[in-house]
């Protein structure tokens, strides 16, 4: 130890001086024991000076141990902070939407709180009305069903529900499969031929995307998958396949989401369409008793161009589609066939119920997870029961209302 090197080199200091002091000096005892105490005082001070410094590195070490721990901590809270950030920017940006769509509201559908507002004025509001909607439908498209033909059995699978579709507004033959209500794998087949076959090649390709979707509502439109996000009651994504990205997202207004859009589709809230007009959402909605709703999506934008409330139910419900801007809904009594389209609705108001036969599906034992109609080939998509179906349809032109 230190104390003991002190001693040693005291001892030594002391027999070179009675070596070296003169002999009258070094036999003095007096002499001896002053330099003795001496260097005792001063072995002592070295021995204060060692246990200072032994506390000194024991605080230091202290010291350092706690800043490293306290560094620790700020980083966690940065990374809390920063995550805080981006969820309330995230919020913000969601508020600005629902602000944005209030705003337009407001000024579309203005309130009429005078009661001495003129009957003219309501006609002109009325027919100004009817103006937009016919110029948001104004696609050449004057088709209404009058029958399903035929039906496909394209693929048998095991899962129970799902989704399959092609491209609604591309030359493209490639094939897309949504297995499962809750998911975020989409194969990608080459053609119809290699979805049929599952030994033909080339093999199909497995898209994993950044988030999952919700229900059996997707629709594959100009390249871009539309999809419910997973986890929210509102929130619809434009997903880019082929560069795997969010491309932009939407919050549907009005309290979308917190019921099933069909009774029998027991995953799916919030179901999209596409036909010869665009990109649709059906859904349901506080205030509408179990009616649906339809909204029309701009599909650049993700803005809501309008909403109708119909009179169609979501009781006993278990799909539907758009065609020429009509809403089809399709019906079975216990989720068992027969399944038929007992309503219809038509923002237009040239067609209803009483112009159209009875529409039933063939037979099916149980209720269809999806129904979606391609404007392209002019078919129904449909997965019933893990089969992969596709029905052909008849059609004849619309006969405007007087």
């Amino acid at each position: 130890t230190m104390a003991a090197l002190w001693r040693a080199s005291v001892l030594l200091v002391l027999f070179l001086t009675a070596s070296l002091l003169p002999p009258q000096c070094a036999q003095d005892p007096a002499m001896v024991h002053y330099i003795y105490q001496r260097f005792r005082v001063l072995e002592q001070g070295l021995e204060k000076c060692t246990e200072a410094t032994r506390a000194y590195i024991q605080d230091f070490q202290e010291f350092s141990k706690n800043i490293s721990a306290m560094l620790g901590r700020c980083q966690t809270y940065t990374n809390e902070y920063k995550s805080a950030v981006n969820n309330l920017a995230l919020r913000v940006e969601r508020a600005q939407r629902e602000i944005d769509y209030l705003e337009y509201l407001r000024e579309s559908d203005v309130c009429v709180e005078s009661e001495d507002k003129t009957l003219a004025e309501e006609l002109l509001q009325e027919a100004e009305e009817e103006k937009k909607i016919r110029t948001l439908l104004n696609a050449s498209c004057d088709n209404m069903l009058m029958g399903i033909k035929s039906l496909k059995i394209v693929k048998r699978t095991i899962d129970t529900h799902g989704s399959w579709m092609k491209d609604a507004n591309s030359n493209s033959p490639k094939v897309y499969f949504l297995s499962g209500s809750r998911n975020n794998v989409v194969w990608e087949f080459a053609n119809m031929h290699a979805f049929m076959e599952d030994n033909t090649k080339p093999a199909p390709r497995k898209l994993i995307l950044t988030l999952s979707w919700q229900g059996t509502g997707q629709v594959i439109y100009k390249g871009f998958l539309f999809f419910h996000n997973q986890g929210t009651a509102n929130e619809i994504i434009k997903y880019n396949l082929q560069k795997r990205t969010v491309v932009d997202r939407m919050l549907l207004p009005g309290g979308v989401g917190r019921a099933l859009v069909y009774q029998h589709s027991p995953s799916t809230y919030i179901d999209l369409a596409v036909d010869e007009h665009g990109l649709w959402a059906i859904h349901s909605g506080p205030g509408t008793y179990g009616h649906l709703v339809l909204t029309k999506i701009e599909l650049d934008t993700l803005g809501v161009e309008h909403s109708w409330d119909t009179p169609c139910r979501s009781q006993d419900a278990e799909a539907s589609f758009l065609l020429c801007g009509v809403l089809y809904v399709v019906y079975s009594s216990g989720g068992q066939g027969p399944h038929r389209i007992t309503c219809v609705y038509d923002p237009l108001g040239t067609i209803s119920e009483e112009d159209l036969p009875n529409l039933f599906f063939p037979r099916r034992p149980r209720s269809h997870s999806m129904i979606h109609y391609n404007p392209r080939d002019k078919q129904l998509y449909a997965w019933n029961e893990g089969n992969q179906i596709i029905y052909k349809l008849q059609t004849k032109r619309k006969v405007p209302r007087e």
